[in-house]
């Protein structure tokens, strides 16, 4: 019997790294609110933890959270999980060594091939962050911890006294930033990926996605061969296998096991005529499950038969006061709407 936990803090949770740690209001309510996510994905029998869980069955055989980090190890012991259920303080150290962008600053050096694009780098100097400035005008910075869109920054021209406070203090938390160019984005998408025990990779399927602010809003439910259609009309496919084999057969994520997503970008070459286009495909590594898997899930429970015409758009909404999943039907036409324009 699986214990799932949905835990969307987590990033947040990584990057304090403490044990005592409180999610900011909106990470608890969504959290609360979507405490039942794993639903789409668990087996019979298994349970969820939610909020009115106060102890947890002995027969657990496995804990599958969104995320490992220390606060939930600590929240798990207190609910008297196993310790031979949760990981070793040395393996949850490992995992957000990992987790660090450093890790997708060197895969991205490794997956480069005709077709690509896409550079970053670590720093820990304002000067390195001027320079980059200079270089290129439009820049974006990053925390090397962080959830969606709250460690991002994106500069341009110059550095205000604000923007510099917060590289300084990131880089004092932190001990680095990390700085990438600015592209032009067109489309957002990722391959989703599992760490198996045994050791393999195993690829799990693309993951076509909406943000806003750099926030996660929603994503296509669709075969993979409409997902790969709506992707081809900007990158050849042979370009995504060749990315793909190489995660599988080059990614070292020496004793990670679990889900694990990358998320990838299409990106225009020529900023003025935006006729002609790239693949970047190491904009960030998240090693946990990620909505690209919920997504994922659910189409194979609402479209167990593979029918190519089935198109759905699942979102995150919030009305203010409560989140929500929901699933709408979409035509070919609203679905590229998750590509900021088309060919």
């Amino acid at each position: 019997m699986k214990l799932h936990i949905f835990n969307p803090e987590h990033d947040i949770a990584l990057a304090s790294n403490l044990s005592n740690f409180t999610a900011p209001k909106a990470g608890r309510l969504l959290r609360h609110d979507l405490s039942l996510l794993p639903e789409i994905w668990a087996d019979e029998g298994d349970i969820i933890l939610t909020e009115d869980v106060k102890q947890v069955p002995h027969s657990i055989t496995e804990v599958c959270p969104w995320g490992w980090d220390r606060a939930l190890c600590a929240q798990l012991r207190r609910l008297g999980v196993s310790e031979d259920l949760l990981p070793t303080d040395e393996w949850l150290q490992q995992v957000r060594d990992l987790s660090h962008r450093k890790t997708a600053v060197s895969l991205l050096r490794q997956l480069q091939f005709s077709g690509t694009t896409g550079y970053s780098f670590c720093a820990d100097l304002i000067v390195e962050v001027q320079q980059a400035l200079r270089n290129y005008r439009h820049i974006v910075v990053k925390a090397p911890w962080s959830s969606s869109g709250r460690g991002v920054r994106f500069i341009s021209d110059t550095l205000d006294e604000r923007q510099e406070q917060w590289i300084r203090n990131i880089v004092k938390q932190q001990r680095c930033i990390i700085i990438e160019p600015y592209y032009n984005k067109v489309m957002d998408f990722g391959m989703e990926f599992t760490a198996t025990v045994e050791g393999p990779i195993r690829y799990e399927g693309l993951s076509l996605f909406e943000t806003s602010n750099g926030a996660y809003t929603g994503n296509l439910l669709a075969t993979e061969n409409k997902k790969q259609e709506f992707i081809s009309r900007y990158v050849p496919e042979d370009l995504l296998d060749k990315i793909r084999e190489k995660i599988i057969d080059g990614l070292q994520l020496e004793d990670y096991h679990g889900p694990f997503g990358i998320d990838m970008m299409i990106v225009t070459s020529d900023l003025i005529n935006k006729t002609s286009y790239l693949l970047h495909p190491c904009v960030e590594i998240n090693l946990r499950r990620t909505m690209g898997h919920v997504a994922l899930a659910l189409h194979r429970k609402l479209n167990p038969n593979g029918d190519e015409g089935f198109l759905q758009v699942m979102q995150v909404t919030y009305d203010g006061s409560h989140y929500r999943l929901n699933c709408q039907n979409a035509t070919a036409a609203a679905a590229a709407t998750l590509s900021e324009s088309t060919p």
